[in-house]
């Protein structure tokens, strides 16, 4: 009987796939807290439906964030952890005070931009790793993000 080997197959692109799935992790924590002050933050025109679409985005970064960090440990790799570490590795910029609904809406935006282009590398450094199951999480990562991108920016107009 044939066993399906389901290890990657390439050893060195293995820990860029395990170093980025720490930064995604940190960026979906660094988002899911910036979703989670806007949140809190939101007044003016608006209010009730961002209020309310603030908060189903952020329950569900929380559950990706889950996903993602169950993911580095099926691979070998311990999850950074800590506020402060996950804000070294992330590539989102804190928030803003609170404004406008709008401005809130304009920098959730910008961090979903910066989650897809750092997930769009670690979907292809997963290729090269022969990582498929990772990759395939980060494809279902993207398209979230990308959905989310689209309805913030559909707001703006």
């Amino acid at each position: 009987m044939k066993t399906t080997n389901t290890e990657p197959t390439n050893r060195s692109a293995i820990s860029e796939v395990k170093n980025g799935l720490g930064r995604l992790l940190a960026n979906t924590y660094s988002l899911l807290a910036a979703t989670h002050h806007a949140h809190w933050n939101v007044e003016g025109k608006g209010f009730f439906h961002l209020h309310a679409a603030f908060e189903e985005q952020y329950n569900e970064l929380f559950a990706a964030s889950d996903e993602i960090a169950e993911r580095v440990r099926a691979l070998g790799a311990y999850t950074p952890g800590g506020l402060r570490r996950l804000a070294e590795l992330s590539s989102i910029q804190d928030p803003e005070e609170p404004g406008p609904g709008k401005e809130f809406v304009a920098s959730l935006a910008e961090a979903h931009e910066v989650v897809i282009s750092d997930a769009k590398k670690l979907r292809d450094t997963c290729e090269t790793a022969g990582d498929l199951e990772t990759q395939d999480l980060v494809i279902a990562r993207i398209q979230v993000h990308e959905k989310t991108l689209w309805m913030l920016r559909s707001h703006l107009k």
